[in-house]
């Protein structure tokens, strides 16, 4: 069975390039468009999609629309994944996505729209209850940041925070461990300690390793909506 999508993007040239891109995947059917927060609520009402791939900024006030929809589908449509697409690394909209847990969200940059194979990679990762957080934004927020006072990663260690900084850049266990001159069990050590640091138990919902990218970046001091790229 396939992916049944709604996308809502108030711009025509990127909407219709995103349909255009699309449409070649057998699995990926669009089954609405929307150009603004009501008319994206009324699709899903009416369609009840697997995936809401939605612009952030649109009608009616070009503030946060994409990420409110986000949220208020959580509890209205539970099963339904939505990606969030922006031209900003804002650590603040990622966060506000994923307050009430990661699984079926995603938060991507509209570059990545070009490149089609990650937009439908992520689209099917979020449909299947995944979470995906664009790499690049990561990259920057890591990149750019300092840590503020009182932080929770003030309880790591600086080797445990080298290492949570390569998680939140995508790094595998084995690339860390090339990288740090060290083994993939002392990696190991060093996440699950990671974890147990940061209150993310076992049984927890949310992806550990996506929670702890999440916390390190709610604590990197990065103030405000800063545009990155």
């Amino acid at each position: 069975m396939g992916i049944r999508l709604v996308l809502a993007e108030d711009g025509d040239l990127l909407r219709a390039g995103i349909l255009a891109l699309l449409e070649s995947y057998e699995d990926l059917e669009i089954v609405a468009t929307a150009t603004s927060l009501p008319e994206l609520l009324s699709a899903v009402a009416e369609h009840e999609p697997d995936v809401v791939l939605t612009d952030i900024r649109m009608p009616p006030d070009f503030t946060d629309e994409g990420i409110r929809a986000a949220n208020q589908l959580r509890q209205t449509h539970p099963g339904t994944g939505v990606i969030a697409l922006t031209q900003y690394s804002d650590v603040e909209y990622a966060l506000d996505l994923v307050r009430d847990g990661s699984d079926g969200r995603g938060y991507l940059l509209k570059e990545r729209v070009a490149a089609v194979d990650e937009l439908v990679a992520a689209i099917r990762t979020v449909a299947a209850g995944g979470s995906v957080i664009d790499q690049l934004v990561v990259d920057a927020l890591v990149a750019t940041s300092t840590r503020r006072h009182d932080s929770v990663l003030d309880r790591l260690t600086k080797r445990e925070l080298e290492v949570l900084a390569m998680v939140a850049r995508g790094m595998t266990n084995g690339s860390i461990a090339a990288a740090l001159v060290i083994s993939e069990r002392s990696v190991e050590k060093h996440i699950n300690s990671i974890f147990s640091k940061l209150d993310l138990p076992a049984d927890s919902p949310v992806h550990r390793r996506v929670a702890a990218t999440l916390v390190f970046l709610s604590e990197a001091g990065v103030g405000g909506r800063n545009r990155l790229l």
